[in-house]
């Protein structure tokens, strides 16, 4: 055992210098260490390119994958100072490559808009990086200079001319002492960043070239490529949708400045059969994978104008449609330019600029308003068909005594709930989740034909400690009632349940065991049947996600954690994520983990049928949940330290 430290002292500060705090906890910066971070490498340099482009300084990108697995990337933008900096006895590049939070995107008019102010990017990927090569061309001139893992290995040196006037090369090769073992760039990844950058900003040419024996068979890239996009996210959206069903043959492209001149937006949207739907948004050509305060104000924008538009048709209809009834068979692109983006951490996945959502929201709404005025036969197909997934998610359109929407009759379903499309009660499920975020989580990973999404605002009413008239009035037991369509205690009807599986899927820590146990405490107590029937269940999401070069495993507790980190302990590198709740999961892993009934793992919530032993369980619910507070005492002093299995 070490001696124990009691002396703390100044001598005990530990002062990371330059770019040292990056290389000891890269996680910060770029997210992780895994391929996804890699790439992000890969991100920050092509973004610094177009910034340039979109400041209208360049015009052209050239993406390099070298045989050696390096990547050069050059733009033929205005090149990076290389003088001597006014504070710094170094060049200005120097101080770019070194320094933390250096750059030209903080003093105000450099760029009206980039891809965010955080000033690491470039200094980053030099830190993580075990060669890095610079080159600056000035007037056809060449400057050069190398570094390895964030220092400089030569000094600032001209070297010969270039048919390039002016621009930045930048060739770099990740560490592997930083990254997880046998990582290396994938063509198709890169290629895919290429396209959307391309895509995204029309007037860009991204020359794309790649080392022919780095493409395998099954990836089918071209080894060089110009990419160039006239049309923008239009054809972007076009390629996405070519073998889809469409509800109107033209795509709506619209863009346009925000008031104030804050901004701009550009949008390309197309209604669908199709239930999956194709969605992306971007700020300053980055994309949002976490979606921000644009893709909402879009969102609420367009749901807006169709409202509007409806209520002068007199569609009474549509005109009080959620964004989840006009969205849900919508595909879409949305992306902003602004000033001063704010982004949710350094890998940029969520745009969190307040004033964006207002924005966003007003100019959509104005823009997709007059469209729909200006093409009228568009407008009234997509009327139509939102018209037609409302009436068929409400289950107003009655068939014959068999099917769904006669045995569930015109039950007012709460506005929240997003439905399943199926028109039967076998093989549907309702999951019951905890907040929005997650909601909009779970939406996007569901199966829509038989999934449905009911989320739930924070903890519900504790129904041991309520009498019948609270319990009727409380809002969140009232949609759930409305939900299920079977009502509760005598009046229970199991012909009425609108679903399968009843699945409660809450966050796997300490708030979601204690939203779960009081869902529990409501069917136990107010519809103890619809267990004994089979249809309660309980979701299992992972707690951790734990990564090696060559494999991934979600985990759903400490225990488990622990045994698979002993089991691995021969691996060099082992990256453990933790998830803070459903609502934080992407769609795809939430899919992958919890939803997808190929994948997932499901607890099937059982009563005793005996009544004596159901009664001593509801006993047992009555002093755990009810008002006495000294039972409650009694049973956990008893039990302090056991492991008590409840079989409920």
């Amino acid at each position: 055992m070490s001696k124990k430290n009691n002396n703390y002292s100044a001598k005990d500060i530990e002062v990371l210098e330059g770019l040292a705090p990056v290389r000891k906890r890269p996680g910060m910066y770029i997210g992780g260490t895994d391929v996804t971070a890699y790439h992000h490498l890969a991100n920050e340099i092509i973004d610094n390119c177009m910034d340039e482009v979109v400041a209208g300084h360049a015009s052209e990108i050239t993406v390099e994958l070298n045989k050696n697995g390096s990547l050069t990337i050059t733009d033929n933008g205005r090149g990076i100072p290389i003088d001597k900096h006014p504070k710094k006895n170094k060049s200005a590049l120097e101080v770019v490559m070194t320094t933390l939070h250096s750059g030209g995107k903080f003093k105000d008019g450099a760029y009206s808009t980039s891809a965010g102010l955080h000033g690491v990017g470039l200094s980053v990927v030099n830190a993580l990086s075990a060669k890095m090569k610079v080159e600056v061309f000035k007037k056809k001139k060449i400057f050069y200079q190398e570094y390895s893992r964030g220092k400089p290995t030569t000094k600032l040196i001209q070297k010969g001319t270039s048919n390039i006037s002016n621009g930045t090369r930048v060739t770099f090769l990740p560490d592997d002492e930083i990254f997880e073992k046998d990582l290396k760039f994938l063509p198709s990844r890169l290629y895919e960043i290429c396209k959307n950058k391309a895509y995204l900003f029309k007037g860009v040419k991204i020359n794309w070239f790649c080392e022919k024996s780095l493409i395998s068979r099954k990836e089918n890239l071209p080894t060089k490529d110009t990419l160039f996009y006239p049309e923008g996210i239009e054809e972007y959206l076009r390629s996405e949708l070519e073998n889809t069903t469409k509800i109107h043959d033209k795509i709506c492209s619209l863009k346009a400045e925000f008031e104030d001149k804050k901004g701009k937006v550009e949008l390309a949207i197309q209604w669908h059969k199709d239930r999956n739907s194709f969605t992306k948004s971007f700020a300053n050509t980055v994309p949002t994978i976490n979606g921000g305060t644009h893709e909402s104000g879009f969102r609420s924008g367009i749901a807006k104008a169709i409202r509007k538009f409806a209520k002068f048709k007199n569609n009474k209809v549509v005109s009080s449609a959620s964004q989840e009834d006009v969205l849900s068979n919508a595909s879409y692109i949305v992306s902003v330019f602004i000033q001063n983006p704010e982004f949710e951490g350094q890998t940029k996945g969520k745009l969190s600029s307040s004033f964006v959502l207002k924005y966003c929201d007003q100019t959509v709404s104005n823009l997709f308003e007059d469209w729909l005025n200006r093409n009228g036969k568009a407008a009234n197909l997509i009327i139509s068909f939102v018209e037609e997934k409302i009436r068929e998610r409400n289950l107003y359109e009655l068939k014959d005594n068999v099917d769904r929407q006669t045995s569930f009759r015109k039950i007012r379903l709460p506005g929240k709930l997003a439905d399943c499309a199926s028109d039967k009660v076998e093989g549907t499920e309702l999951f019951i989740v905890e907040g929005d975020s997650a909601g909009g989580s779970a939406k996007q990973a569901r199966d829509r034909y038989t999934q449905a999404i009911l989320p739930l605002r924070g903890k519900i009413l504790n129904v041991k400690n309520s009498n019948s008239a609270k319990i009727l009035a409380n809002t969140e037991i009232s949609n759930l009632l409305q939900a299920l369509g079977c009502q509760r205690g005598n009046k229970y009807s199991r012909k009425d349940l609108r679903y399968e599986k009843i699945i409660i899927m809450t966050d796997a820590d300490v708030d979601g065991d204690h939203i779960a146990t009081l869902l529990l405490t409501f069917f136990i107590s107010e519809i103890p049947d619809l267990i004994k029937d089979g249809h309660l269940f309980m979701a299992m999401p992972p707690l951790y996600k734990i990564t090696t070069s060559s494999q991934s495993f979600y985990v759903k507790d400490d225990k488990e954690k622990d045994k698979i980190i002993k089991n691995l302990k021969k691996n060099s590198k082992i990256e453990i994520s933790r998830f803070k709740g459903l609502g934080e999961m992407m769609p795809a892993q939430l899919k992958e983990t919890t939803m997808n009934k190929e994948t997932r793992n499901l607890m099937k919530i059982n009563l005793p049928k005996d009544k004596v032993k159901f009664k001593a369980t509801n006993k047992l619910i009555n002093d755990l949940m009810g008002k006495n507070a000294d039972l409650r005492l009694k049973f956990i002093s008893e039990n302090a330290g056991k492991s008590l299995n409840l079989d409920i």
